[in-house]
């Protein structure tokens, strides 16, 4: 199970990396969350989870951004936008799931 998710969160930082940043994005802030910021935090943490366990500040810091997309996504208005900032947070919850199973 664990090494699943653990490939299954490689996969899907590979994908991130490849997916264009949605136009317009650059510098706008949405319910007070920089656009960029929370793109690259994301994609930070998912990377730090794959490299191995998080601190317990790093894995603090993953869980207050998880729901920061609760807040963020129903704000979005663009279509493209929506698509990528949901595939941001399901790698968020997918790097928060693997580094809570490596716990057990």
């Amino acid at each position: 199970m664990f090494e699943e998710k653990l490939d299954a969160l490689s996969r899907m930082t590979t994908e991130h990396m490849a997916l264009p940043f949605p136009p317009g994005f650059r510098g706008l802030d949405i319910e007070d969350q920089d656009m960029v910021m929370l793109d690259a935090d994301a994609y930070g943490y998912a990377a730090s989870v794959l490299k191995g366990p998080l601190t317990e500040q790093r894995r603090a810091g993953l869980t207050r951004m998880t729901a920061v997309f609760d807040k963020v996504l129903p704000a979005i208005d663009d279509e493209y936008g929506t698509r990528y900032y949901t595939h941001v947070r399901d790698m968020a919850l997918l790097a928060a799931e693997v580094e809570n199973l490596r716990e057990k």
